[in-house]
């Protein structure tokens, strides 16, 4: 009867009306460089990623650096240079963001590796399999007291750069538009 009527049978619980409020994404974050000039002889220990509804996240962690001695330069660039030797790094992708953290990746005491990867591999422990902005993330090297990363994304889009309490995030939105 129900058919005859043009009732279609549902579920009781699905039968409730639910309003879903869409995540609505930031914009205005642009392309251009963004630096923060402040230095640090805490060290990075770690990198990470995440995935997010607007953007991908890059974090890099430099614990005891606090959020007013951690500085960065994070821009676009054609080719990504390792400091010091001006070896290319290949890195995969449309479009590659130069992530410098001005903190080592090495004990400044003792020269002791604290975020051990060699300069060209891939990071450690990032796995970027699914990531909608993100195509590859290396490790370029740490020279003078900087860290240098590349990142690969799909192509040039707007990003944003914060410092937190001991880390630097790396917001890469998914468009320009701001839609999901």
């Amino acid at each position: 009867m129900a058919a005859a009527l043009g009732v279609a049978a549902v579920p009781a619980e699905a039968t409730a009306t639910t309003t879903t409020k869409a995540t609505a994404c930031p914009t205005g974050w642009g392309s251009l460089d963004k630096a923060r000039s402040a230095a640090t002889t805490e060290s990075v220990t770690n990198v990470r990623t995440g995935r997010h509804a607007c953007f991908d996240r890059m974090v890099v962690d430099v614990p005891g650096a606090g959020t007013r001695d951690l500085g960065y330069s994070v821009r676009y660039v054609n080719r990504l240079h390792q400091d010091g030797s001006g070896n290319h790094i290949a890195v995969g992708g449309g479009a590659v963001l130069e992530v410098r953290v001005t903190a080592p990746a090495y004990d400044p005491d003792t020269g002791k590796p604290t975020y051990p990867v060699v300069a060209g591999q891939r990071l450690k422990d990032v796995n970027l399999t699914g990531y909608r902005t993100f195509r590859d993330a290396r490790f370029a090297g740490s020279f003078e007291g900087d860290t240098q990363i590349g990142l690969g994304v799909r192509a040039r889009l707007p990003f944003r750069v914060a410092v937190t309490a001991d880390r630097v995030v790396i917001d890469v939105a998914h468009n320009w538009t701001g839609a999901r």
